[in-house]
């Protein structure tokens, strides 16, 4: 990991350290982060592709013969990159990943109740809470690292959150925080006709459920957003997959995957084509938590242990896992990061963020994980 020192500068050179001291100061880390979230993705389809169990089963499918044209493929490899081209070929080729534990690589949640309030508190502030037990719209006690950079003053008014859930407000704890955080609703302060527009649509569109709105909304405002404001941190939360897997809808919660990858792809090639931001922004992309696999249903839900019905006294064997993938400066470029049993956990993605960032995770927050060393050049 690169560290702003210069050990082996001689005294006497101290023209030569000036500028190896500016270049420094100005070469690395990031000066900017694109954090993505895709709500309860399984590892095993981000590294296998299409389950063919739940692709022809007619109980969760009924595109099945789509699905096999379009995602089948001969070999896992074959099936998980026509699935998720962008990750796979882009963040997953010239960055670095975990999660696949196929492989011996491994990536967990830490906090006991493997469900998305506590997912999404552990991944944005680095703290494991007991008091986040839920789902329910409490303003979180923990504060996120958004909240946390926005008290600096380069980052003042320079962070924002977009998302399709509508606890995303309570997570971030806008009544504490201020933060700008677009989740649910329409845009409540639309600044240009694109944006107007989209509000129109946003209120004659119906909502597929009833806390969750459309990704392509969520994804166009974060879009809209960046273009006229240039955030420093942008928070962005696509959450159709997860509430397609509850419904049981396997061919849509694959459909919601390759799109969400399409919208990553088009946020990075935002990114690299803005001047500020090409080739100085860190890609982070991960999950709120994992799901079942066997017995097959489980594939529609999480929970531990704890926080599980009667139906499931002892959780849901693959709740708790998750994977991470991360590209640009700062970042490794080695591709898989092998763990064994030592799996990465997600509240020491925090410190991670602000460490690309230059930041000290020690003095703004020292209760957060420890930053991921594997991921980091």
């Amino acid at each position: 990991m690169y560290r702003r020192s210069l050990f082996c500068i001689r005294p006497k050179d101290t023209f030569i350290f000036l500028l190896l001291f500016v270049f420094s100061m100005n070469a690395f880390p990031a000066d900017n982060v694109i954090f993505i979230t895709l709500d309860g993705l399984r590892w095993q389809e981000v590294f296998r592709g299409i389950d063919v169990r739940l692709a022809r089963n007619e109980e969760y499918v009924r595109q099945s013969n789509l699905l096999m044209n379009r995602f089948w493929r001969e070999t896992a490899d074959e099936r998980a990159e026509t699935l998720l081209p962008f990750l796979h070929n882009t963040v997953f080729s010239k960055g670095s990943y975990v999660g696949n534990r196929d492989v011996s690589s491994c990536a967990a949640v830490s906090n006991a109740w493997h469900f998305s309030y506590p997912g999404y508190s552990e991944i944005l502030t680095g703290v494991v809470s007991d008091a986040v037990n839920s789902n329910s719209k409490k303003p979180n006690p923990e504060v996120t690292i958004l909240e946390l950079l926005d008290q600096l003053p380069a980052y003042q008014g320079k962070t924002a959150a977009f998302a399709s859930w509508d606890v995303f407000p309570f997570i971030f704890n806008v009544d504490r925080s201020g933060l700008h955080v677009n989740a649910f609703e329409p845009e409540p302060f639309p600044a240009t006709d694109a944006e107007r527009f989209l509000n129109e649509l946003h209120r004659n569109i119906p909502t597929p459920w009833p806390t969750v709105r459309n990704d392509a909304f969520t994804h166009q405002y974060a879009v809209y957003y960046f273009q006229r404001e240039q955030p420093r941190f942008l928070y962005i939360s696509y959450g159709e997959t997860d509430d397609f897997a509850h419904d049981g809808k396997y061919d849509e919660y694959i459909l919601a995957a390759h799109r969400t990858d399409r919208f990553i792809r088009e946020i990075w090639t935002m990114v690299q084509s803005t001047d500020g931001y090409r080739d100085n922004t860190v890609l982070f992309v991960t999950v709120d938590h994992g799901r079942g696999e066997k017995p097959i249903e489980t594939w529609m839900h999480h929970a531990s242990a704890l926080s599980t019905n009667s139906r499931y006294r002892e959780g849901i064997k693959g709740s708790d896992e998750v994977w991470m993938a991360a590209i640009g400066p700062g970042i490794s470029k080695a591709g898989l990061i092998t763990t064994r049993d030592n799996c990465l956990t997600s509240n020491r993605i925090g410190a991670t963020l602000l460490e690309v960032l230059g930041e000290d995770y020690l003095i703004i927050n020292p209760e957060m994980g420890a930053p991921l060393k594997e991921f980091l050049d």
